[in-house]
């Protein structure tokens, strides 16, 4: 999959092609994913599966999940596990 991210968010590049990025996971499993599709729009990534929207991704505010879909799933346990990273580092 590419997209061109002329128009993506300097937060959001960061968070999705660098290795420590908060969604970098995510972005390699859209790479084996051949019924996704990513459109950059206002700065932010829409994420389509079949032609139907399903995520959108933003540089500094939270994740929009619009439908149920294997990919939010992944992002939502990404997430958590961030979450008890930070944790752990507090404690």
């Amino acid at each position: 999959m590419t997209i061109d991210t002329t128009n993506m968010c300097s937060h959001l590049q960061r968070k999705l092609f660098e290795e420590d990025g908060q969604y970098h996971s995510l972005w390699i499993a859209m790479q084996d994913d051949s019924e996704l599709t990513a459109v950059v729009r206002s700065r932010q990534l829409h994420i389509y599966r079949n032609g139907k929207k399903v995520l959108i991704l933003a540089g500094k505010s939270a994740p929009k999940i619009i439908k149920d879909d294997p990919i939010c799933n992944l992002l939502q346990h990404q997430w958590i596990k961030t979450k008890r990273d930070c944790y752990k580092e507090n404690v």
